[in-house]
């Protein structure tokens, strides 16, 4: 095989693998709200006011109701506390 041959797979693998990733991350997974209230251990009714307050993204199509991997991600981020005490010493 041919340097140019090589390089020209090598492009084809690696723009393959870039769809691959694409279509397999997490954090473009959506799951239903049913799975959300169990993943987060709320309420149906938390999770309402949660979207209704417009602290999660979420997708709509008819009565059901779709959320991204990575708008809860992005919640969990932003509603995420730094610890402010400081590490025990190690002896």
């Amino acid at each position: 095989m041919s340097k140019s041959h090589y390089e020209a797979v090598q492009k084809a693998l690696n723009e393959i693998k870039e769809n691959v990733d694409k279509l397999t991350s997490p954090a473009e997974h959506f799951i239903d709200n049913l799975a959300f209230i169990r993943l987060m251990n709320i309420s149906s009714r938390t999770a309402q006011v949660w979207r209704d307050e417009g602290k999660i993204g979420f997708s709509q199509q008819g009565k059901k109701i779709y959320y991204r991997m990575s708008d809860i991600d992005k919640f969990l981020e932003d509603h995420h506390r730094k610890p402010f005490a400081k590490p025990f010493d190690s002896v």
